[in-house]
């Protein structure tokens, strides 16, 4: 029985039972997928969830990747979030406190823990729960959301999809629930402003800005992250290991977590 119905409750560590963005009597697991009116975009259903049904901090991202996607029937179930990425994922966490100050091979090994840990600190999850891909006009293949994060909520079908899974599983969090930690700024924060308008729709209350990488609804605080899987320069610069304006977004969201944990 998955404890997801349980409004107090995130989903339970596995599989999500949710048809919600999928008509029709028969929803199958990684089969069904349900596709935008124009046809170039759709999704797979295929909700997953990692950790703590009741976590301090919800540690979120857009949409399982073709890496992640493409492995979940031939590799165990906690090794399929931020597949080739941990050692990223740990950098960032520590960058804004979550995580000690530690050697990239121990982060690896302290991600690799904490997404298994059923009683832990932490709950792990997409904001888009299903599989996102969108159809490549030269190759006609459906390409993984990688990079597409901007394009998919700017359009209907994601809007729907987004405010759909956000009102699901973002509405009525755990009261122990302080913080979310969102990987992606997107263009000019354009990633940010468009999960802002899929959480605040999902749950209506007293918003603010608490700087340009994070909101609150005085209950959680969301606070946006560089993406783990960011090209180039755009993580070290991130992580202040240059002189960058990028660096900035970094000191933004290590200071939105500690006013969030009550650090201050």
């Amino acid at each position: 029985m998955q404890k997801s119905e349980n409004a107090s409750l995130l989903p339970a560590h596995g599989k999500i039972a949710c048809t919600l963005c999928h008509s029709g009597a028969n929803v199958i697991f990684d089969v069904t997928r349900t596709q935008s009116d124009d046809r170039t975009w759709r999704i797979t259903a295929n909700p997953l969830a990692w950790g703590n049904i009741e976590p301090e901090i919800l540690v979120m991202w857009f949409s399982k990747g073709p890496s992640q996607a493409g492995a979940l029937s031939t590799v165990p179930h906690d090794d399929i979030p931020y597949r080739k990425g941990r050692k990223q994922v740990g950098k960032i966490l520590a960058h804004v406190g979550l995580l000690p100050q530690v050697e990239p091979d121990e982060l690896k090994l302290l991600v690799d823990h904490l997404i298994a840990d059923r009683h832990g600190r932490f709950g792990w999850g997409s904001l888009i729960r299903c599989t996102v891909e969108r159809l490549d006009s030269k190759s006609a293949k459906w390409l993984g959301s990688g990079g597409m994060i901007d394009e998919f909520m700017a359009t209907t079908f994601g809007q729907r999809i987004s405010q759909n899974c956000a009102g699901r599983f973002l509405r009525n969090l755990p009261s122990r629930t302080k913080l979310v930690i969102m990987f992606g700024l997107g263009a000019r924060g354009s990633y940010v402003a468009a999960a802002r308008k899929a959480i605040e729709a999902a749950r209506p209350g007293k918003w603010s800005t608490v700087n340009d990488v994070a909101y609150s609804d005085g209950k959680i605080t969301v606070v946006h992250v560089e993406h783990f899987a960011s090209q180039g320069a755009n993580i070290p610069n991130w992580l202040g290991q240059r002189s960058h304006p990028r660096a900035r977004l970094g000191t933004l969201a290590r200071e939105a977590v500690s006013a969030a944990l009550g650090r201050e």
